[in-house]
This record gives C-alpha cells, sequence and structure tokens, in this order.
C-alpha cells in the first residue's frame, strides 16, 4: 500500500505539471508511447510467474535442484544461483526476489543448510544479473527505447561482457564469506518432501510448456508486451477451467504499477524543468573506462541514495552513446546492494523472508553491499570498455 500511496502523489505531482504547462503536452504523449508498453509487460509477466508459481514451477525446479546438489551444500548453492540468474535474465528482477525467494528459504530448510548465504545470492543476483536482456529489468526496456529499439540480440551484444562479471563478482564474494556453510553436508531427500501436497499435474506441465514458449518469444524481437500478454490469457485460461479461485485481482501488481506511473511522470516533469544539468558535473562526458566509471557511480550512488529507477531516469540524457548508456545501466542495476530501497526488487525480497520469519540485518546487509556494489560495478564496466 505505500508503494501505492506513493504512486498516487507522484501521478498528482506529475498531473499538475502537466495542467500548468510545465511538462509539455507533446513530451506527455511521447511519455505514454514509451512507457504504456512497458507497464503492460510488466503487469503481464507478473500475472505469469504468479500463476506458474501457484501450478508449483518453481517449486518443482527447486526440489529438482536439490537433488541434484549432490547432497553437497557448494553443488547446491551453485544450482540454485544458476536458477536465480536464469530467473533474472529471462523473467525480471522481481521475479525472483518476489517467487523464487520463498523457494530457495524452503530448499535450504529441508535441506538444513544455513538460509543467509543463499538468500544473500538470490538478491544480489536479481541486481546484477539483470544487465543482460531488455526483459530482465524495467531499466534495461526503457534503455532500450532510447538506443532506437535496439534488438534483444543486440542488446545483449552491448552488455554480455558486464553481465558476466555482474554474475561472477557477487559469486566470487559470497563464496570467501560463507565457505565453511557451503561445505556443509545435507539429505538429498528429507522426509518432510513426502509430506508435502503434490500440486496438479496438468497445471503445472502445461504451465511450464508456457514457460518454455515464451522464452524465446521475450529475445525474438517481438515487443515483449505481445508474448507476455497472450501467456498471461493463456494461462488465465487454463486456472479458470482448473483452479477459478486463483484467479483474483491480486494477481496483477496494482501497487508496483502505481508507483512506476507516477515515477515516470514525475521524473518527466522534474526533467522538463531541467533536472539532469544538476548531475551533469557529476557524470562526465567521455567514453574512456574512467569516464564510464563515472557515470556508472553516479548510478549507483543515485540508486542506493534514492531508488534505481528515479537515478536511470535523471541520468539518461547524459548517456549519449551506447556505450555510456550501457555504463549506466551497470551502475542502476548492479550497484543497488547497499541500500534496502535501493530497488524494489530488494524491497520485496526482504518482505517474502520477514513472511518466512528469516531475520536480515540491514547493517550487516549494507556493509556486505559497501564491498560487492564498488567491485561489481568496477568489474562490469572494465569488461564493458574491454568488450567495447
Amino acid at each position: 500500500m505505500r508503494l501505492a500511496v506513493i504512486g498516487v502523489l507522484l501521478l498528482v505531482a506529475g498531473g499538475i505539471a502537466a495542467a500548468t504547462g510545465a511538462l509539455p503536452e507533446a513530451e506527455l504523449f511521447a511519455l505514454a508511447d514509451r512507457v504504456v508498453p512497458i507497464l503492460v509487460f510488466v503487469a503481464a509477466i507478473t500475472v505469469v510467474t504468479e500463476l506458474a508459481s501457484e501450478a508449483g514451477v518453481f517449486l518443482w525446479a527447486g526440489r529438482r535442484l536439490r537433488r541434484w546438489g549432490l547432497g553437497t551444500g557448494l553443488v547446491l548453492w551453485l544450482l540454485l544461483a544458476l536458477l536465480a540468474a536464469l530467473s533474472t535474465i529471462f523473467l525480471s528482477l522481481d521475479t525472483t526476489a518476489v517467487l523464487l525467494t520463498p523457494v530457495v528459504v524452503t530448499v535450504v530448510r529441508q535441506a538444513g543448510l544455513p538460509p543467509l548465504p543463499f538468500v544473500l545470492t538470490t538478491i544480489w543476483l536479481a541486481n546484477t544479473a539483470s544487465l543482460l536482456l531488455p526483459v530482465s529489468n524495467l531499466t534495461n526496456l526503457l534503455a532500450q527505447h532510447s538506443l532506437g529499439g535496439l534488438s534483444p540480440a543486440g542488446f545483449a551484444a552491448l552488455m554480455w561482457a558486464p553481465a558476466v562479471a555482474g554474475i561472477i563478482v557477487p559469486m566470487a564474494l559470497i563464496g570467501l564469506l560463507f565457505r565453511r556453510d557451503l561445505r556443509l553436508r545435507y539429505e538429498r531427500t528429507p522426509p518432510s518432501e513426502t509430506a508435502s501436497p503434490a500440486p496438479e499435474r496438468f497445471l503445472l506441465a502445461a504451465s511450464g510448456v508456457v514457460l518454455v514458449l515464451l522464452l524465446p518469444l521475450l529475445v525474438s524481437g517481438i515487443p515483449v508486451w505481445i508474448p507476455s500478454t497472450a501467456a498471461a490469457a493463456v494461462l488465465g485460461l487454463l486456472f479458470a477451467l482448473r483452479r477459478p479461485g486463483v484467479l483474483t485481482v491480486k494477481l496483477v501488481p496494482w501497487p508496483l504499477l502505481l508507483f512506476a506511473s507516477g515515477l515516470f511522470l514525475a521524473m518527466e516533469a522534474f526533467l522538463a524543468l531541467g533536472g539532469s544539468a544538476l548531475l551533469g558535473t557529476l557524470a562526465g562526458q567521455g567514453e574512456n573506462f574512467a569516464e564510464l566509471l563515472r557515470l556508472a557511480a553516479t548510478g549507483a550512488a543515485g540508486a542506493n541514495a534514492v531508488n534505481n529507477l528515479p537515478a536511470y531516469l535523471l541520468a539518461e540524457p547524459l548517456a549519449e552513446t551506447p556505450a555510456r548508456m550501457a555504463a549506466l545501466l551497470i551502475g542502476v542495476n548492479a550497484g543497488p546492494l547497499i541500500t534496502p530501497w535501493a530497488s524494489l526488487a530488494t524491497l520485496l525480497w526482504h518482505d517474502r523472508l520477514m513472511r518466512m520469519k528469516v531475520v536480515i540485518s540491514w547493517k550487516g546487509y549494507a556493509l556486505a553491499g559497501l564491498i560487492a556494489a564498488p567491485l561489481t560495478v568496477t568489474a562490469a564496466v572494465a569488461a564493458l570498455a574491454a568488450a567495447s
């Protein structure tokens, strides 16, 4: 509800700017043309992933990974990290934060392993692994539009090197920090699994098929809102026939949509009033390593100070070239590892942990992030500069 209230307040502020002429009508229509398809995609992919979760897809995957973990914490951690990275890359960081976090907690609890290294891996990769494809992060979808509608393949060609660095560096840090916990062993099939209810086979299989068909369409170059909306409609029809009680208005992330809409409108008004000029001296202008790192650091600092979406929107006019746009995305995607509000995914992740009674110290989280964020951002910018 807090997100919804903030979103409404931002919409009111943006509406006042539009009514008074501070935000010109032409820019308002251009903003709508840009963000409405993005918001449709966010709503549709959330419905898809929520219904897939209800069908048991994520829990099924988690159980298989635990069995494939060979009874070793390290192997299980690597497999869950792979699942978190793939979920983030193809289904977005918010999907990983909302739906995969409970699966990870359940799996490691059944295995009798300490949850901290696993849940920290989940949220770090939810942020840092979201560099590769437009669908991985809302900021990427915005950047794709600014880059002239760059295809998913073209986007991946620009971002592959920093994306690899964004996965390797956090993994290496967690492996080092929690090396003792990851050496622990566990029973591959605990007795508690036999007592848990089995998902309905038809919906599980159908949801799996829909996801398998959807993933290549999301990177095919078709506007992502089209296949995601079609997938949501198919799953909605299947659930209407088999489990209609699941289909409620809560499937659609209304607070997130209100928050994002208000944020887009308010930031567009702020930009129309010259807001980006305030960051110009901090973000630099060139494309060498030092200048790219300067822009990425500006984005990361803004994300941890406020949130990654407004940080991106404010700095976007300063990212005039593909290389500088990539550096900005590194900052606002891989940098939000310090404060809890740096990305919406982090807040959603913490909410899921509280519901499952997993205690996370924000002080400890921030201290670890103060190490991880600069190292990850620097390594990703270095990879970008080397690959350019």
